[in-house]
This record gives structure tokens, C-alpha cells and sequence, in this order.
């Protein structure tokens, strides 16, 4: 018996006559951005191939000092960059061969109903891009309201981050310009310009994050931090900043920048060239 996952589910499929010709299915490639993730990486890369056999997979190594482009090289496309997951994201971008990008986190879980649902979405030519339904790898009271708000957040503001595994129609990727070379907040700026440029949709299907910095410095300490980090964005603070204060976490004092450190964000460029820890919006 062939296995089920490889057939196109009726759900999305529609009706035709006989005569009709077949409607394009749509290439997905799967990019997974990592960096020092040997510890989580086999495992991951082992359930995208299991559950996406037919997409594009490819692995952006971002300089690892651990075995994680070694590991990585049994399931997938194994490309190096510098640092960076803007950097990453658009190295991969610039490679893959399919008609949707689908940015995934190497720490997060996604759910197998997910490319049924991207697909169906997608059928709509107004529908530009979207991300999939939050959720933790630990069930607690806060962290459910942290997810069940985020997806919210995500379907009625259009701001989807990284760990919800963002995906878009390539043709709009590259009239964007790709990811800003943001050191932080590069999930967030993007989406905020693909909102802009057509429908965003949140799948049911669901992205299952790591929690591990909220259970390292708990959760809503956490959820404060992250929403301080992000009004510093809209504010304008410098991106070098905002990097430097999520790196220290919270409650933590930061040494001053020079004073001649810009405030303002570097430019997309079009069309995207080879130009960690997950941040929740939250």
C-alpha cells in the first residue's frame, strides 16, 4: 500500500472533469536556518524528510562550532554562511528551487497536516504567504496563553515570527528584497512588509517551539522582555542594541554603545543575494 502522505489530499485537490488539465502543485522548499544545533538537528531533519518527502530541503549553517553541517548533510542541502539567520534565510532563499519558501526553525516541531494546508492556502493568487499555529514543547498555564496570543496576534496583525514557521510565495520573497540584514526582529520587519504586499493567512496546523529561554528565565519575565524589545524596534533603536540586549536577556545592564552607532536599519536589496535563540513576539 502506497504511504498516504504521499498522495495530494482530496481536501485540496479540487474537482475537475476528465478533460481538464492537472493544476500546478506547488514546489516547496523547506529552509532550515541553524547554528550549533547538533544536539536537535538529526532529529529534526529526520521528521521534515519523514512527513515533506516531497520537498526541497536544504540546511543554512551559519558557522557552527559543533557537528550540526555534518549531521545535517545525512537528510539535507547543506549550505555555509557567516552568522546571522537573515543572512541564512536569504543564502537559502537564493538556492532553493521551489515556488514557496518555508522557513523553519531547526528547534521547532511542525505538524504533518502543515503542507496541505500551505498548499490549500496558497491556491488563492491573492494569498501571499503566512505561518502556522504557536505552540510549546512544555504545557504550561503561561506559555498556552503565550501561544494561543501569538497565533492571534499572528492572524489578526499579520506579525508572524520565525518559530511559527513562516512561509511565502517566492515570486513576492524576491520583490521584497529577501530578509533585511537584521542582527534581531528580521521575522518581524519582513512580515510586516508582506502583509503589505498581499493576504497573509495562519494555518490550524501547528509549529511547536522550544521553550528553553522562557524556562530559563521565566515566562513572563520573558513575554515582558520580548514586547520591550520589540517597542524598542518600532522606536528605532539601533539593531546592534536590541541584538546585545536580547543576548544579555533580562534584567541585565548593557555596557554603552558608541555614541556614532546609527539608529537607522540597513536596506533591503533585491533580489535577495547569499547576502539563536528562538524570540517569541509575545
Amino acid at each position: 500500500m502506497s504511504d498516504p502522505r504521499r498522495r495530494a489530499p482530496a481536501a485540496w485537490r479540487p474537482r475537475q472533469h476528465a478533460s481538464a488539465p492537472a493544476r500546478h502543485v506547488l514546489a516547496v522548499s523547506i529552509i532550515v536556518p541553524a547554528l550549533n544545533e547538533a544536539a536537535v538537528i538529526d532529529a529534526a531533519l529526520a521528521r521534515l524528510r519523514r512527513d515533506f518527502s516531497d520537498c526541497e530541503l536544504l540546511v543554512v549553517d551559519g558557522g557552527s562550532s559543533d557537528a550540526t553541517a555534518q549531521l545535517a548533510t545525512a537528510h539535507a542541502q547543506v549550505l555555509s554562511t557567516g552568522p546571522g539567520r537573515a543572512r541564512q534565510m536569504n543564502e537559502g532563499a537564493r538556492h532553493a528551487g521551489g515556488d514557496v519558501l518555508w522557513f523553519v526553525h531547526a528547534d521547532t516541531a511542525i505538524d504533518p497536516r502543515a503542507l496541505q494546508q500551505l498548499r490549500a492556502a496558497l491556491a488563492d493568487p491573492h494569498t501571499v504567504g503566512g505561518g502556522l499555529s504557536l505552540r510549546f514543547d512544555r504545557r504550561t498555564p503561561s506559555l498556552d496563553h503565550l501561544a494561543r496570543v501569538s497565533t492571534l496576534r499572528a492572524r489578526h496583525l499579520h506579525h508572524v515570527f520565525g518559530d511559527q514557521a513562516m512561509f511565502v510565495r517566492r515570486d513576492t520573497f524576491e520583490q521584497l528584497g529577501g530578509f533585511a540584514p537584521l542582527p534581531l526582529m528580521e521575522d518581524f520587519e519582513f512580515s510586516r512588509r508582506l502583509h503589505r504586499a498581499g493576504g497573509m493567512v495562519v494555518l490550524p496546523a501547528t509549529s511547536t517551539a522550544s521553550s528553553r529561554r522562557f524556562t530559563r528565565h521565566g515566562t513572563l519575565r520573558m513575554i515582558a522582555f520580548m514586547q520591550y524589545l520589540k517597542l524598542l524596534f518600532l522606536a528605532g533603536a539601533s539593531p546592534e542594541r536590541i541584538r546585545l540586549r536580547y543576548e544579555a536577556g533580562p534584567g541585565l545592564a548593557l555596557p554603552r554603545l558608541a555614541a556614532s552607532t546609527p539608529a537607522a536599519r540597513p536596506q533591503t536589496t533585491r533580489p535577495p543575494g547569499a547576502t539563536k535563540e528562538t524570540h517569541h513576539g509575545d
